[in-house]
């Protein structure tokens, strides 16, 4: 019951939190004003308010700005992810009210643009009643605390307090462009040794393993360009940067088109694969009907 009462007294509104969350965000009063659509004295009222109810200050000011103090950037930091999750559950139940049941899903950023995202259509026109709404996570996380029902997961089936169905492995090709492969005399994949590679900072060696498996003598040093995402190693070897090593479900419309070709017929299958991972004892019938969808589309 004191507690009941405490927070009646000193809980600030929701408006209060918002002007606090984009004060913080701008490092700015004005600009808070401006993207809330209020006025500067609105906002500066709402986060005397603030304090006032906290017992803390939480900006300071330097000069004309103002910064926010250690104890508010703390707030800041914990409030943009609550409202984070405040939003995501307003969108959720207003898109359900439109469409019946909506599946919030995470899902790695290159792998939803150019394999999932294709598919589509043919999920909604199988299953009308239920609406997908895709959110980009490469890491791991609290699906229950982060309230999404689907995940998709690359790696080893390591995700703690989660159901797990695999998806598929990953089987990586050599490509290039038709212009690159024609300029270089390609050939077959011995004759990558002496042309430009394209790179995946995140796998430094997987071309030398590649190699190993096309039973290729690969020479201590592969030249090339360094990327950190596989769409841009993508767009390097359809502009004839190089030749790329990548997943060959990520590129089926540059194969089918002939933008891509493959170099020599090695697949070489990597040790970790694709989950698709469920919050453990959630009953949830329209996410075990994606999950089956997306394995049989597999």
């Amino acid at each position: 019951m004191v507690a009941d009462k405490f927070a009646r007294r000193f809980l600030p509104s929701f408006s209060v939190l918002r002007s606090f969350a984009s004060a913080a965000r701008h490092q700015s009063f004005t600009l808070a004003a401006e993207e809330l659509n209020l006025t500067q004295s609105a906002v500066s009222r709402h986060i005397r308010d603030m304090e006032a109810a906290l017992g803390f200050s939480l900006f300071r000011r330097v000069g004309r700005r103002v910064v926010l103090t250690p104890a508010g950037k703390s707030l800041a930091d914990a409030l943009e992810d609550d409202l984070g999750r405040i939003t995501q559950t307003l969108h959720r139940a207003i898109a359900a009210g439109m469409q019946g049941t909506t599946l919030n899903v995470a899902s790695l950023p290159t792998f939803a643009s150019r394999w999932l995202i294709p598919r589509l259509p043919h999920f909604e026109s199988t299953h009308p009643g239920i609406g997908i709404n895709l959110t980009a996570r490469i890491n791991p996380f609290d699906l229950a605390h982060e309230r999404f029902d689907v995940a998709i997961h690359f790696g080893r089936e390591n995700w703690p307090d989660a159901k797990l169905t695999k998806l598929c492995d990953e089987a990586m090709i050599a490509v290039a462009s038709p212009r690159f492969i024609e300029e270089h005399c390609i050939t077959g994949p011995e004759t990558l040794l002496d042309v430009p590679l394209l790179h995946l900072q995140s796998r430094p060696g997987v071309w030398i393993d590649w190699m190993r498996e096309a039973g290729v003598e690969e020479g201590s040093v592969l030249p090339g360009k360094q990327f950190d995402q596989f769409t841009m190693v993508i767009a390097g070897a359809a502009a004839g940067l190089g030749a790329g090593l990548v997943p060959a479900y990520l590129i089926e419309e540059e194969l089918r088109s002939g933008a891509l070709r493959q170099v020599g017929q090695t697949k070489l299958k990597t040790p970790n694969s694709y989950f698709l991972v469920q919050p453990l004892g959630v009953d949830n019938p329209s996410a075990d009907a994606f999950v089956a969808w997306m394995v049989q589309q597999v």
